[in-house]
């Protein structure tokens, strides 16, 4: 398949996959919910419970079941996207992707409220759970889907033990009605009205990285590599299909003749993720400004010897670069995958004539193919490796070891601001030994990040008991600042700097504090 990179594989983790944890290997489908409030106009909300339910869930450290890939489950039985399947097609489905739990719903309306409703099946042993069910203002949907979310993680794993808070906190700064754009946007049949919906969501949330992902992709297989290029350098580094993105804005670049930027692009992701698609291209980009790319085509061809146009961008970079005798063995590789392809064996003639025909005049060589298709699930099959990997070594340490080990990474995620994430690693940080304060800090700051100002000083004050640290007077002054408590935060900020004095957000807390007294 391909080898990727030991010491860049937890980058290319973080960046499109949440951590290991109890739920990981227990593989979802969510489907779209059933609309029984009478009203089309809320026929939107349907596919709003698999997109909100399954980064909810995704992030918790569960495995649901792609939206493409439902889909293509669906054409598979000869079903349509939009078909609302009875139980018994529900659980076939399921059971076609090998799922281990289905996750079925409806809603209706209560006045102005909204009523959602969930409901699990145990898929290999056929047995419902429990309704689960949540109700609050329409305006607020996507956090009564976090709220959903969460009782679902917790019927699944009764000792999951991220707060509610922290789900409810995810996309609180998203507008809704940028959500609804985006919903509509991936789910018109018409593709021109699909582009006019997903504009009109990255207009009204500049930020939304899911929207440009899904604006880039109606762009790019409609040709508009320009625009599709720039609606892929707005998603976000954390979003899961960053990569995918850098992947297709290499493509797009390749195709409207900016080299350069191309082999940058795949350059860059080859980086954390050298699947043989991402070298070929980079190959390629070389080629096309004049470099020679064969170092590269061969990397390709090692990493999947069974691709045929591997084997045929290797001969033609070789021909072009004077290796005649490899090149005309490439190509016979090639042909022996693709004996139909005439083209193919006309160039092996020209390159070397059969004994007795006329040599054919010179000809220019066909230029090396471009791979569209970026291998998801080889990524995915990596991070699980990664993640079977980390859990085995994380086994053989002690306690306390594993404690800091998950704490170090659980701040990593904090730091990129994936709350839900952090959250869950410094849980288990907490369950492997709770006596390190660094774990009690993290957490205090996750809840001061979600407003629960009440548990943030709890876990502030638990870890100072442990082991007074900068960390954690800083954090017990954020807390007293956010209330107001000015000379409490002064005094705390300066056990801060005590410890370390040159610490630059102590001073700058410092400074804050001084403006709010009135003082210099």
């Amino acid at each position: 398949m391909f080898a990727l990179s030991l010491c860049l594989l937890p980058a290319a983790r973080m960046m499109a996959q949440p951590p290991a944890a109890a739920g990981a290997s227990r593989i979802l489908l969510v489907l779209p919910f059933e609309n029984r409030t009478g009203q089309p106009s809320l026929d939107w909300i349907r596919e709003a419970a698999p997109e909100v339910l399954n980064a909810r869930l995704a992030a918790a450290g569960f495995s649901p079941v792609s939206r493409t890939d439902r889909l293509s489950a669906l054409d598979h039985q000869g079903m349509p996207a939009n078909y609302q399947p009875t139980r018994a097609s529900a659980i076939r489905l399921a059971q076609s992707l090998d799922v281990e739990t289905l996750v079925t719903g409806s809603y209706i309306t209560n006045g102005s409220d909204l009523i959602l409703e969930a409901q699990l099946i145990d898929v290999p042993r056929l047995r419902m759970a429990q309704p689960l069910s949540v109700q609050g203002a329409l305006g607020d949907l996507l956090t009564l889907y976090s709220r959903l979310a969460w009782r679902v993680a917790r019927q699944l794993e009764p000792q999951f033990a991220v707060s509610e808070q922290t789900f409810t906190a995810l996309g609180s700064s998203l507008r809704l009605d940028a959500f609804e754009q985006y919903i509509r946007g991936i789910t018109e049949p018409d593709h021109a009205e699909r582009i006019t919906h997903l504009r009109s969501a990255t207009l009204l949330s500049p930020g939304y990285s899911r929207a440009w992902m899904a604006l880039g992709r109606e762009l790019y297989v409609s040709g508009q590599y320009e625009e599709a290029t720039k609606a892929f350098t707005h998603v976000d580094r954390d979003d899961p299909d960053f990569l995918e993105a850098s992947f297709d804005r290499g493509v797009s670049l390749l195709l409207s003749g900016k080299y350069n930027d191309a082999e940058n692009a795949f350059g860059a992701v080859a980086q954390v993720l050298p699947l043989p698609e991402v070298l070929n291209n980079e190959a390629v980009a070389q080629s096309r400004r004049g470099a020679d790319g064969s170092a590269l085509f061969r990397q390709a061809v090692a990493g999947d010897p069974q691709y045929a146009d591997f084997h045929f961008n290797l001969a033609v970079s070789l021909h072009r670069n004077n290796h005649a005798a490899e090149a005309v063995a490439e190509l016979k590789e090639y042909l022996r995958e693709r004996p139909a392809d005439e083209d193919a064996a006309d160039l092996l003639d020209a390159w070397q004539p059969p004994p007795g025909a006329a040599k054919p005049g010179d000809q220019p060589d066909p230029l090396e193919r471009i791979d569209r298709n970026f291998n998801a699930a080889a990524f995915r099959e990596a991070a699980q490796s990664m993640d079977a990997m980390q859990a085995a070594r994380r086994a053989s340490l002690s306690p306390r070891e594993r404690a800091v080990s998950l704490a170090d990474e659980a701040h990593a995620y904090l730091d990129r601001g994936l709350l839900l994430e952090a959250e869950r690693l410094y849980q288990a940080s907490i369950k492997s030994d709770g006596s390190l304060a660094a774990a009690h800090v993290g957490l205090g700051e996750i809840r001061e990040r979600t407003g629960d100002l009440d548990s943030a000083r709890a876990e502030a004050n638990t870890a100072q008991q442990m082991e007074p640290t900068t960390a954690g007077w800083l954090l017990l002054a954020r807390i007293d600042l956010a209330r107001n408590r000015l000379d409490s935060a002064a005094e705390e900020t300066g056990e801060a700097l005590k410890l370390d004095p040159s610490n630059r957000a102590a001073l700058e807390l410092r400074s804050t504090i001084a403006q709010k007294q009135g003082r210099p």
